[in-house]
């Protein structure tokens, strides 16, 4: 790395301690909320030239008849174009990105990258709802700005629980995963807790800068606030079914229980990834 490489990213890390993180998601928040035409649309053109969006494969392929920035960003995709693994015992990547890493945890810890890493049960936020996962199995997605944001189930499975947990809004790239200790459990997250055939399985929704909120089929939209707050379901979802979607771009981490499953030895960080892609199979 040259040397003004690597000061770029020395200031790029300092620089997330420094902006109010809240207050500039929450700016952004209104922004991508608006449904005035001119700051809709020069917002979603903006950013469909910066990164490059593909709308041929949304059910919407016009930018401007979208309401406001969060309909273009949480856009639905067309029919096909994402076709769920049919191996009953396959399980499914939750959303379209890059896998950021994947494996065992070891006695607790989960990798986050380049010798960091961080507690289950601080991620999960609970002692004893994190216990399942605490030598099990997980992957960590990462879904850039152009990538399609509805976050769905990698195994069929019943909702029982929903943990919402306040927190940071560190960016989620692997600049600042290799650099902020702690990144993912320190972060605001929605933690989605299922029975499943396999077991317990865990998916975690995770917050980042500027992103505008998280939202699941059983909650809502979420509404950030400082308090931890823990809600009971009995909703059943099947491979593949709608879970949630992030307003703007963040990470997704699925967790299983020990012994219960593998994941296919072709994945490794950085792979590419799509929604409903086959990342592993039940034991």
């Amino acid at each position: 790395m040259s040397l003004a490489s690597n000061l770029k990213k020395q200031l790029f890390i300092r620089a997330q301690n420094l902006v109010p993180q809240q207050q500039l998601s929450r700016v952004v928040g209104k922004v991508a909320a608006s449904e005035n035409l001119i700051i809709k649309n020069i917002a979603i053109q903006a950013f469909k030239v910066q990164y490059g969006i593909d709308l041929s494969i949304a059910q919407q392929t016009d930018a401007l008849k979208y309401k406001s920035f969060n309909e273009f960003f949480t856009r639905a995709l067309k029919e096909g174009v994402r076709e769920i693994d049919t191996d009953a015992n396959s399980i499914v990547s939750p959303a379209d990105g890059a896998i950021s890493q994947l494996g065992k945890v070891k006695e607790g810890d989960v990798f986050q990258a380049k010798g960091q890493s961080f507690s289950v049960e601080k991620l999960i936020g609970d002692p004893q709802l994190a216990v399942p996962f605490k030598n099990g199995e997980f992957a960590t997605v990462y879904l850039s700005p152009r990538d399609y944001h509805r976050v769905h189930m990698p195994f069929a499975g019943t909702l029982t629980e929903t943990l919402y947990i306040p927190g940071e809004l560190f960016s989620v790239n692997q600049t600042i995963a290799e650099n902020v200790p702690g990144l993912f459990a320190r972060n605001e997250r929605m933690v989605c807790l299922f029975d499943t055939e396999l077991g317990r399985m865990a998916v975690v929704l995770v917050g980042a800068m500027i992103v505008a909120g998280i939202e699941t089929v059983a909650t809502g939209k979420v509404k950030p606030s400082g308090r931890v707050e823990l809600d009971h379901h009995e909703l059943k979802l099947e491979k593949g079914d709608e879970l949630g979607r992030f307003y703007l771009g963040s990470t997704a981490i699925v967790l299983f229980e020990q012994n219960k499953m593998n994941w296919d030895a072709q994945f490794q960080a950085n792979s590419t990834v799509v929604m409903g892609e086959a990342l592993g199979h039940s034991l």
